[in-house]
């Protein structure tokens, strides 16, 4: 399975739904900024959002104009998925998939992130992330797509790990980020990475290439949440994706589903 394959199975009405004639209702953006308590770094996230029936489809992006994402209300689905903007096209991939295959209908699992602060909703996303990767003691993580509550419980669990992310930077504990994944992955045992790489382009290649080292991948997905699970089986062992809302937009109960299986 690639992308494009993927797209063209959707193009074609194999999956269901014409994509000729499912429209997009609502397109929005979210930006928001975090510094959970008692951690010394702050974030921003952008995210551009389609919804086409009951299903929301997002992808984060460095930036987007907001007439960019108005205009693609009351467009199909079919003319989206030949956007010339990346975001855009993973977007309503992603809530054409949502739509056809609903996440409480084909996940292998479904979890309730409890309500709490910031910081205790991030804990306990990323324990069940990192549940669902199961480093062993020792274990060498390739993290693409850096999150230091998925640094924290992989310490926890006695693995290691090397932090990547296009941003670069430093972690909460001071270590350096690394900015290109595939180099990085020589070394390492397992790969954890976020649905962001698909709006960045370089969810494939480094796909390929785990692929072809043997390297098991796991992906935590808010980008892409509904693209992602296509991929098991075809590099990918496992994903857990989480929709629109996100665990950082709700101090409420929300909802996370796993896969380690794709869906039917």
């Amino acid at each position: 399975m690639t992308l494009t394959d993927l797209v063209e199975l959707v193009r074609s009405g194999g999956l269901g739904a014409d994509p000729a004639t499912c429209t997009v209702s609502v397109g929005f953006t979210t930006r928001q900024g975090a510094r959970h308590a008692t951690r010394g770094q702050s974030y921003r996230n952008t995210v551009v959002s389609l919804r086409v029936e009951e299903a929301v489809g997002s992808c984060a992006v460095e930036d987007i104009a907001d007439d960019d994402v108005h205009a693609c209300v009351g467009a199909t689905v079919l003319d989206l998925l030949g956007h010339p903007n990346l975001a855009i096209r993973t977007a309503v991939l992603d809530a054409y998939l949502a739509h056809v295959r609903p996440h409480h209908l084909s996940a292998t699992k479904s979890l309730t992130i409890g309500p709490g602060s910031s910081l205790a909703k991030s804990m306990a996303r990323a324990e069940a992330v990192v549940d669902l990767l199961d480093p062993a003691p020792g274990d060498r993580v390739l993290v693409v797509g850096v999150v230091n509550s998925l640094l924290h419980h992989l310490r926890e669990r006695g693995a290691t790990y090397v932090p990547c992310d296009l941003k670069g930077g430093h972690t909460e504990w001071d270590e350096p980020i690394a900015t290109d994944a595939e180099s990085a992955l020589d070394g390492c045992d397992l790969v954890l990475a976020s649905g962001m790489t698909v709006g960045n382009g370089t969810f494939e290649p480094l796909l390929r290439r785990a692929f072809g080292a043997g390297k098991p991948v796991v992906l935590f997905a808010q980008t892409a949440s509904a693209i992602l699970p296509w991929f098991i089986g075809s590099g990918v062992r496992a994903v857990s994706a989480e929709p629109y809302p996100f665990f950082w937009l709700d101090g409420g109960p929300t909802t996370i589903h796993h896969y380690t299986e794709r869906p039917s």
